[in-house]
């Protein structure tokens, strides 16, 4: 009885339509949004004193959108066992078996498949092959790991800064210029803290899962408070970066000193506090932090 109830669990699963909620959630639309934001940041910064194309933009945004759907699909679909687990995701479509693993696997490889090629064709070879590269590093790396190894938030933070390259190399800038490491470490250095508050909220739920996080057994957050305190501090210092470079203005500096003194000084105080309105304040100071220094950047960007 229990197999044949799986089987038409299963079946009705192959069978049921896509709804645009569960399109939405299968491809991490606000997510992907985010993705879109940086690489188009990308390439308005590489577009400054140069000349601007919409319609590179949009292909660029375009190819890249797709490329971030194919790559919440295939993590979606490789941890829909452990997503079952925990009460956070447990309704996901697949998860949930309300679409079968095959209809996902098929429209991530579309997905995929247009997002890479129109990349190639309509925008270049570098922003096509960093796309690749980060659906590559999302899916073959970062979302095994996530089950081994404490190191796959590292990994993450890789394959969340790319995009802002993509547009970088939309606009035909070198990828190998002080210009490209700053744009690569803003976002890579910015999501170490984000990660770290949502983890050590959701701490219970990922072991239960079976991820392997930072968070997991820290049940007094110190470790997690070090390590937040620790990250804030190398993004403080790393943001002074492009003002004593000569890339930014004074105004940049300003910008940043307070932005990212403010984010350094909520990491403190959750690590003094170890309370968990204190991590989710900082979560949400994240969300925010990135737009505010994206805009700074481009207002004083030389």
């Amino acid at each position: 009885m229990i197999a044949e109830s799986t089987e038409s669990e299963v079946s009705k699963a192959a069978t049921a339509p896509l709804t645009r909620a569960d399109f939405m959630t299968l491809t991490k639309a606000r997510l992907s949004a985010l993705v879109v934001v940086t690489t188009m940041f990308g390439y308005l910064l590489g577009c400054r004193g140069g000349t601007f194309d919409l319609w590179i933009l949009l292909h660029t945004l375009f190819g890249t959108t797709l490329c971030a759907f194919a790559a919440s699909v295939y993590n979606q679909i490789l941890e829909m066992d452990a997503d079952a687990k925990m009460k956070r995701t447990a309704d996901r479509p697949l998860a949930s078996r309300r679409m079968a693993p095959e209809l996902a696997f098929g429209l991530g490889w579309l997905l995929a498949a247009v997002g890479i090629l129109h990349l190639l064709m309509q925008v270049n070879l570098a922003a096509a092959s960093l796309a690749a590269g980060t659906i590559a590093v999302y899916i073959f790396v970062y979302t095994p790991l996530k089950t081994r190894s404490s190191t796959n938030t590292l990994v993450g933070a890789v394959s969340g800064a790319l995009p802002p390259l993509i547009g970088w190399a939309a606009a035909g800038k070198s990828l190998y210029s002080a210009e490209a490491l700053f744009l690569f470490g803003l976002l890579f250095f910015w999501q170490l803290p984000h990660f770290l508050a949502i983890n050590w909220m959701y701490r219970d739920q990922y072991e239960q899962g079976g991820f392997v996080m930072w968070c997991n057994g820290d049940e007094t957050g110190v470790k997690t408070g070090r390590l937040t305190v620790g990250f804030s501090i190398v993004t403080f210092l790393f943001m002074l970066f492009p003002y004593f470079t000569g890339h930014a203005s004074v105004v940049y500096l300003i910008g940043t000193t307070l932005f990212t003194g403010f984010l350094l000084a909520l990491s403190v105080r959750f690590y003094k506090s170890r309370e968990r309105r204190h991590a989710r304040q900082l979560f949400f100071y994240t969300l925010l932090y990135l737009p505010v220094m994206l805009a700074v950047v481009l207002l004083a960007w030389h």
